[in-house]
């Protein structure tokens, strides 16, 4: 559809031309890359996907496996409201005429959903129904559900959700509750009245599947738009930079980057659009916002986004304004580490698509994986730590919630330029027969011999229990100090009793100290801060790992130096990606030189030793290093990358298409 304006969007098209015969070969070329990428279903399912958001009526046969669960989740919908109803007084006819119904979002409501995805779904229920019921009642009730697995409620979440797994399919459930007394089979959501008197809560539960829609309405082209949106989703995800929770961006905010591509250039094919995305991106000037339709204010009372009026909407770094009233930023999450990450990778999938246009690359380059475990010399480790898999779900959700608060507080430490978090944590099942094994878990350290035991390998002997681990990863990109001299000296330097700070020096001006005991100290006193925290069962540790440096004592020209990642953990390497350890390593300098060190040695008390810490009698909750350690460490993240980067020119728009119109700026 186009507006009276005779186009879709704030701003004319930067060209309505149809696409080159070159364009339409590499569409097809992408095409076929995305097939064997596996990014389809069946053609069945994908038609059936792409249909109505709307799911769930009884009467509806479903054929197929995602149909099913769906309507099996409605139907425990319609009855958990019903229960609830008559728990509140209303009677049978009353509460049979409740309802309750459910509509999905994402990718799945988009068309764009492949072999595993989620389903996006929402739960609407009327108004004497309570999110206090949501996850008091409906999660039970969903246990009970014949092949439900992994069902876990954060309650507590911005968008509170629960997340389960029905039939090895996985779901993730929000919860409005509409001012209404009923749920009829037919409603519809499009009518901005029905988020009179709701909650901020409920107001952005209710956002998924109204964005979604205007979305799909205010695209020139939906096929066109679908086929661009699930390559540059797959591209985020092997990149590393899908995850709003984490403060890259989520599914909503590339729904709406890749709709106001399809609205510059409306008669182009998916290749262009996914040529001109990464340019027009990279190019974009932040923080103007991306929009996809004018900011409409509305007669209700919520809250629309509005910079002029909020200080908090002035902090918005990555503006994506989502289409739906009421307007609110999709991408609130992102900090300047990850806006820098995204910006960069920006510029490099333009430099590839481009090649793929002349012909000198192929798309499976676009959708290389990422390289986020070789890219720094130093990371952090946060790890959660329960005795159940039921707790560990809700205790590792709530701690990385909380993980970008970290990032924020790691940003203000000088001589720290970047903190990049990984997108996802890595869960491990531990089995321990003793306490102190116990204790090595809740900090990291799985052996071999731990890693290798299996539960019947403890099954009988006293003292024994298994731990649940969920560990999340930052790395540090830190701010080198110019050498004065290219022969290294070894020795330890600046330990403070009050701090436990430790520095090494090898020929440098002056020793790198960087101190990260304040933002990982507040960090887990914020974690701690959940309601249901217990600290007897759920344990926290922040601790920082370094990849080795190998130096030999004689002068070795910088860009001959060698880094690995042998303090990493092998579970976060592919296998055969991991490069093999080195002979070579740094002399020592002292008592537990070279080894990982705690930063937040919290675990469950009942588990862990009153006064002992991981690596020497002080622990170590901070950092330093020497100003040489650090020389060339933008070889280290932006290094190879910032190095690679900063050769490739700043991508550029086809002669006579201008990017300034797609801000509208003058």
């Amino acid at each position: 559809m186009t507006t009276e304006k005779g186009f879709l969007g704030v701003t004319p098209p930067i060209s309505t031309a149809e696409s080159t015969e070159r364009e339409k070969e590499v569409t097809a070329t992408l095409m076929e890359e995305l097939r064997r990428q596996n990014t389809f279903e069946s053609v069945e399912e994908a038609r059936l996907s792409a249909s109505s958001g709307e799911a769930g009526d009884a009467e509806v046969a479903f054929d197929f496996r995602r149909e099913t669960v769906l309507g099996r989740v409605a139907a425990v919908v319609k009855k958990f409201v019903y229960e609830v109803s008559l728990s509140r007084g209303l009677s049978e006819a009353a509460a049979n005429a409740a309802g309750g119904k459910i509509f999905t979002f994402g990718s799945y409501r988009l068309g764009v959903h492949g072999p595993g995805s989620d389903i996006d779904t929402l739960c609407v229920v009327p108004k004497h129904v309570s999110r206090e019921d949501f996850f008091e009642k409906f999660e039970p009730m969903l246990k009970e559900l014949e092949g439900a697995t992994e069902v876990s409620g954060v309650p507590e979440a911005y968008v509170p959700i629960i997340k389960a797994k029905i039939s090895g399919i996985p779901l993730d459930l929000l919860m409005a509750r509409l001012a209404l007394s009923s749920i009829p089979d037919d409603l519809s959501l499009k009518d901005d009245n029905l988020l009179r008197n709701l909650d901020e809560r409920c107001v952005r539960s209710l956002g998924g599947s109204r964005v979604n829609d205007e979305a799909l309405r205010l695209v020139p082209n939906v096929e066109v738009y679908r086929d661009s949106l699930r390559c540059i989703k797959l591209w985020a995800q092997r990149r590393a930079i899908y995850s709003n929770v984490n403060g890259f961006l989520g599914g909503v905010a590339w729904a709406i980057l890749v709709a106001r591509i399809c609205q510059l250039y409306p008669n182009a094919t998916a290749g262009a659009i996914v040529s001109r995305f990464f340019i027009i991106m990279y190019q974009w000037s932040w923080p103007q916002p991306v929009l996809l339709k004018q900011i409409e204010e509305g007669p209700l009372q919520v809250r629309v986004w509005n910079p002029k009026l909020y200080p908090a909407d002035r902090s918005h770094r990555m503006p994506i304004i989502t289409p739906a009233y009421p307007a609110m930023c999709s991408t609130h999450n992102v900090t300047a580490s990850t806006q820098m990450i995204v910006t960069e990778e920006f510029k490099k999938g333009a430099d590839i698509v481009d090649k793929v246009i002349v012909g000198t690359a192929s798309w499976s380059e676009l959708f290389q994986k990422h390289d986020f475990f070789h890219k720094y010399r130093y990371y952090l480790q946060v790890i959660a730590s329960t005795g159940t898999a039921e707790l560990q779900i809700k205790w590792a959700g709530t701690v990385e919630s909380r993980i970008r608060q970290l990032v924020m507080k790691l940003e203000y430490v000088d001589s720290l330029i970047l903190a990049h978090p990984f997108i996802k944590g890595f869960d491990q099942v531990s089995h321990c027969i003793t306490e102190e094994e116990v204790r090595q878990v809740a900090q990291g350290q799985i052996s071999d011999l731990i890693a290798k035991r299996t539960k019947a390998d403890i099954e009988g002997l006293d003292g024994a229990s298994t731990v649940h681990s969920t560990t999340f990863y930052i790395g540090l990109l830190i701010e080198p100090k110019p050498r004065a001299s290219s022969i290294p000296t070894w020795f330890p330097c600046g330990m403070s009793a009050a701090h436990h700070i430790f520095c090494f020096q090898v020929g440098a001006v002056g020793p790198r100290r960087l101190d990260i005991s304040y933002p990982t100290t507040e960090f887990t006193k914020l974690v701690k801060m959940w309601e249901k925290y217990d600290e007897d069962t759920m344990g926290i540790v922040v601790r920082n790992i370094k990849r080795s440096c190998n130096l030999m004592r004689q002068v070795i020209p910088s860009d001959l130096i060698h880094f690995t990642s042998s303090a990493l953990p092998d579970y976060v390497f592919d296998e055969g990606e991991r490069q093999p350890k080195q002979a070579l390593k740094r002399p020592k300098t002292g008592k537990g030189s070279g080894k990982s060190s705690n930063t937040s040695p919290d675990m469950p008390n009942k588990k862990r030793r009153s006064e002992t810490t991981q690596d020497n009698e002080n622990g170590i909750p901070g950092l330093s290093f020497s100003s040489a350690m650090l020389h060339g460490e933008t070889n280290g993240l932006y290094a190879p990358i910032n190095r690679a980067v900063s050769e490739i020119k700043s991508p550029q728009l086809p002669l006579g298409e201008n990017a300034v119109v797609a801000t509208g700026a003058k």
